[in-house]
């Protein structure tokens, strides 16, 4: 607990005026200072400060109190981090206030390795020769010495043994470098090796500031570009936040969040005065990163790259934050331009113009889907609903949630109470082949389900897993096979990929050198497939069922996707949808394959 008379001691040396002239205009009156409210959002001067009493009033809404309850009911503080603020503005030590332990914390030891390497780093990036690249790449980043020595920028030599000989020559061992993920140990080699190498260091840090693990970004060619220090007792990258320590008070003073993708993005705007931002370690925004800036504020703006990729985890970063009842607006840079270039390019002026030019998540999928000429076509219309309807399902404000039905019966001609009977449903959508439609394919369709990842057997997959099979038992059957199907019946990625890499190589390349082409979950399911099952009994028949099943399911798509079309339909394109309809449950009848058992009718007429 914080001693009392440290707590009164931080009271009165605490200027009042000041710290709640931060958030709120004030005026003398008087001896007193006036201002609008910011409990009750009020605009006329009710509120009243009295530097004499250290307290502060609204004659409308009542609030009251002093300069910690303040903080504590403006910004979110806790009582112990109210303290603290106030203290270090006044120049008053105060005390640790966590509950003692039994013994030092178990983490002491992660956060002081980590710390060390740090500083290891930020001495080779400056004061060695082998830092020459890292600082000239530096340079063409126009990021200058006082902005990397205020964010602890280092460089990790390419070098194996430097970073181990300066750890162990200060007591690490390696046992303890591997454990914080400094060092990696291969069964295949006798001594362990570093894990960041050529790569520019960017320490990452908790919200209390200390040194948890890194971000190592790689000057050279090689994979993977950016790379960050493995799970542990004090690192977990889906939990954590770069640059939240920096800016979690900037948040709440600016009731607002700006969530970038890198960490050059994090550090420019920082550096260029718009403190108020974070990155996720990835481009994914994960449910508990979005949990960790509820305590600071509900409104976000989202700025990722605008590149296929940057789009799609805008969306999905979207979806996670409305399930939690944020407000989230997107912002759209210029072509080819990323925060980083743009606030370099443009200063902190020039962001501040784009983010007041931001708009709302789902209005912005709108922007995207009605510019490729999504809501033009019948069909094309029925798919857009598709990546729209998923964005409304995940909003848990129930007014915003309402307002996004209502934008999109408006701008696809769809009723509402179709909408919402579709909604109510919340059932899956199935998946069907894309068209070829580029932007439209960066707005995902989000599944009604936790686990958004096809299970790898079942149904389809099932008919693409025992196909497969099939042809890495008997390679020579793999042209017969192509000339029946191609790599587009394929659903699962991996099966998708071996098939490919099966037909590009032909019958007589070996395994090992077709696997080259194979990425590291092809490869593994290749293996699981070859080492883990018996021989096929009837290998023909295997692929003459797979082959029936995997019809069939195209089949059973469009007939899905028909019944999505007919009520968008007008009573011509009706009658020809339940045509074709009928046409298709008969072929899936005569395959003997089909899985629905009533599919005589359409759903509408």
């Amino acid at each position: 607990m914080i001693p009392d008379e440290v707590i009164e001691q931080v009271r009165e040396a605490a200027d009042i005026v000041a710290i709640i002239g931060e958030y709120v205009s004030l005026k003398k009156t008087g001896s007193d200072f006036r201002g609008p409210c910011p409990f009750h959002q009020g605009t006329r001067r009710n509120f009243s400060v009295v530097p004499n009493k250290r307290l502060y009033h609204c004659f409308v809404c009542g609030e009251s109190g002093d300069v910690f309850k303040f903080l504590q009911k403006r910004l979110g503080m806790e009582w112990p981090e109210a303290v603290r603020f106030v203290g270090e503005k006044t120049g008053i030590d105060v005390p640790d206030t966590k509950v003692k332990r039994e013994g030092p914390d178990p983490r002491e030891p992660f956060w002081e390795i980590q710390a060390t390497a740090a500083a290891y780093f930020q001495k080779v990036l400056w004061d060695e020769p082998i830092g020459a690249q890292a600082r000239d790449y530096l340079a063409e980043r126009d990021v200058p010495r006082s902005v990397a020595d205020e964010f602890g920028i280092g460089f990790a030599p390419r070098e194996i043994g430097l970073v181990r000989v300066y750890m162990n020559a200060l007591g690490f061992d390696d046992a303890r470098l591997i454990e914080s993920g400094l060092l990696v140990a291969n069964d295949q080699e006798t001594e362990p090796r570093p894990r960041f190498r050529n790569r520019l260091m960017f320490p990452i840090h908790d919200v209390q500031g200390r040194n948890i693990g890194f971000g190592g970004r790689l000057l050279g060619p090689g994979e993977p570009k950016y790379l960050n220090s493995p799970e542990s007792p004090v690192f977990s990258k889906g939990r954590m936040l770069y640059g939240l320590n920096r800016s979690r008070n900037a948040i709440r003073r600016a009731d607002r969040v700006l969530v970038v993708e890198g960490y050059f993005d994090a550090l420019r705007l920082m550096s260029s005065g718009i403190e108020e931002v974070v990155a996720p370690m990835g481009t994914a925004l994960t449910e508990a990163q979005a949990g960790l800036l509820k305590k600071y504020s509900r409104n976000v703006f989202l700025l990722y790259d605008s590149d296929a990729a940057g789009l799609k985890a805008t969306f999905r970063a979207g979806d996670e934050l409305l399930s939690q009842g944020f407000s989230v607006r997107v912002v759209t840079l210029p072509s080819g331009q990323d925060p980083d270039s743009y606030t370099r390019e443009h200063g902190a002026e020039g962001m501040e113009a784009q983010l007041s030019a931001a708009i709302d998540v789902f209005e912005r999928k709108i922007q995207i889907l009605e510019r490729a000429g999504w809501f033009a076509e019948l069909q094309k219309k029925r798919r857009a609903l598709d990546r729209l309807l998923p964005t409304i399902r995940a909003t848990s404000d129930e007014i915003m949630r309402d307002l996004y039905v209502g934008r999109a019966s408006e701008i696809t001609g769809v009723d509402r109470a179709i909408l919402l009977r579709e909604l109510g449903a919340a059932r899956q959508v199935t998946t069907s082949p894309e068209p070829v439609v580029s932007l439209p394919d960066a707005v995902p369709v989000r599944q009604a389900s936790g686990d958004r990842r096809r299970p790898r057997r079942g149904g389809g997959n099932a008919a693409e897993h025992e196909l497969v099979r099939a042809m890495l038992q008997q390679r020579t059957r793999v042209e017969s096979i192509a000339e029946r199907i191609g790599p587009d019946s394929f659903r699962d990625p991996a099966f998708k990929s071996i098939f490919s890499a099966l037909l590009a190589a032909g019958p007589d390349v070996s395994f090992e050198s077709m696997a080259d082409s194979l990425d590291a979950e092809a490869l593994e399911t290749a293996q699981e497939l070859m080492d883990g099952n018996e021989d096929l009994m009837d290998v023909q028949r295997t692929i003459d069922d797979s082959i029936a099943r995997l019809d069939v399911r195209e089949m059973e798509e469009r007939v899905n996707e028909i019944d999505r079309l007919l009520p968008l339909a007008d009573e011509q394109e009706r009658d020809g949808l339940n045509e074709e309809r009928h046409k298709l449950v008969l072929s899936m009848r005569a395959s003997g394959k089909m899985r629905w058992k009533a599919l005589g009718r359409g759903r509408s007429r």
